[in-house]
């Protein structure tokens, strides 16, 4: 009798040429789960990482101005001022428009626009001029994000926003890293070059989203306003109390986030005697830190409520800061910048992904429009802030500050957040 060649039970039920093992569902894997988001996630990762390693103008515009039109400097620290003056107020205005005709439409509007605003930006040459094309340029520009943040609470599913979100950012961030690197090559060769490159790269993601198809999502909440005409939470952001705090809350976490360019510096250089390149080192290691940990992160964590990571966040950044009023050691510095880098890559996904979740879906886009203008005032005001304090109080009561002001942001984030009113589907889904 020949020895038989039929497969046992066990093994007819193996998968033929397959491994037993596979890396890309393990748990050692911090990267596994970003393949089952939607594809548009990734379209916006696309999107964002072309614009964003493009984005040159804005860190040398003072020196163009300066040099290449003989500006005085108070005058071209004036359009800063503008720029950041227009994203206050544009912010919101895209937040509505995405609510009135689409997330998707407005971010393909704000970059075809500011990507031409910025191929007609060399011609202006007078003040007058200049502060115009800042204008426009920082209008259409700045109503990108939130269009964007609401986009992505459309179209990711709320177990994956976290991680969407953190996508998001890392995208915004590889970009970041390689633009104004670019961006100072650029401009001691031509700054008509540097402003070319910007524009070219800010309309080619515009083509990703005007060219690419997506699935049936308009960016209008179709679901919210076919309900009836019936909206769910109260009639605008003004009457939603607890969303209120939420938004001090950000605003206060801002300031002392934004202290990494203004006092912070002025701290290294002026009163520890460091180097100017030992703070670009800082800046490299927060860069390195969110590219390799924050998606990761926002995964593990993906089950955490998002109250839980809006506290941590904001304890970490408190701690991370107040720290520099007790530490002068190099090396103390940079394990500072490591705790509030922590704190970073916690705090902003789980502020998006809190938001799409309690605001109504037919007014998303004015909930993120309203995040956007609390961290444009934050921007605003939070490095004047700081330096002023440094100069009048010392380094060691305004890190006490920034510490007491984290911990207070800590506070309105516990006190807004666990009674925020349930996200639209599950009170659709009681009603």
């Amino acid at each position: 009798m020949g020895l038989t060649t039929e497969p046992t039970v066990r093994e007819s039920r193996r998968p033929p040429k397959r491994w037993p093992f596979s890396f890309a569902d393990s748990r050692m894997n911090p990267w596994r789960g970003l393949g089952g988001l939607p594809r548009e996630v990734w379209l916006l990762f696309a999107t964002n990482l072309i614009n964003r390693t493009g984005m040159m103008v804005l860190p040398f515009l003072v020196l163009y101005l300066t040099r290449e039109l003989g500006f005085s400097p108070a005058r071209a620290g004036a359009m800063l001022a503008v720029y950041g003056a227009s994203a206050i107020v544009f912010g919101p205005i895209g937040g509505r428009l995405s609510d009135r005709i689409g997330a998707l439409r407005v971010m393909r509007i704000s970059l075809i626009a500011s990507g031409s605003m910025l191929l007609l930006f060399p011609l202006a040459k007078s003040f007058t001029a200049v502060a115009v094309m800042t204008v426009l340029w920082a209008g259409f520009g700045e109503m990108f994000r939130p269009a964007s943040l609401a986009a992505i609470a459309h179209v990711a599913p709320p177990e994956q926003r976290r991680q969407a979100y953190a996508l998001n950012r890392l995208a915004i961030n590889l970009g970041m890293s390689i633009g104004p690197a670019l961006g100072g090559f650029l401009a001691t060769i031509s700054f008509r070059a540097m402003f070319a490159v910007d524009a070219v790269t800010t309309l080619l993601a515009g083509a990703v989203l005007t060219l690419t198809p997506w699935r049936a999502f308009s960016g209008v909440n179709s679901e919210a306003t076919t309900r009836e005409g019936k909206g769910i939470g109260p009639a605008t952001v003004f009457h939603d109390r607890f969303f209120l705090v939420f938004l001090a809350g950000v605003f206060i976490v801002g300031i002392v986030f934004f202290q990494h360019e203004s006092a912070l510096p002025l701290y290294l250089v002026q009163y520890l005697g460091l180097s100017p390149a030992f703070y670009g080192l800082l800046f490299t290691i927060n860069t390195l830190l969110i590219v390799a940990l924050e998606v990761p992160i926002n995964t593990a964590t993906a089950h955490w409520p998002n109250t839980r990571l809006l506290i941590i966040g904001c304890l970490l950044f408190a701690i991370g800061f107040g720290a520099l009023g007790v530490i002068a050691s190099p090396a103390g510095v940079i394990a500072t910048v490591v705790v509030w880098t922590f704190g970073e890559m916690m705090l902003f996904p789980a502020i998006s992904a809190h938001m799409a979740e309690i605001a109504p879906e037919n007014r998303r886009g004015v909930y993120m429009g309203a995040y956007s203008m609390s961290l444009s005032l934050a921007l605003t005001v939070g490095p004047w802030m700081g330096t002023q304090l440094l100069a009048t109080i010392g380094p060691v009561k305004v890190w006490s500050v920034m510490f007491a002001l984290g911990a207070l942001a800590a506070v309105l984030m516990a006190y807004a957040a666990p009674r925020a009113r349930p996200p639209l589907a599950a009170a659709s889904a009681g009603s």
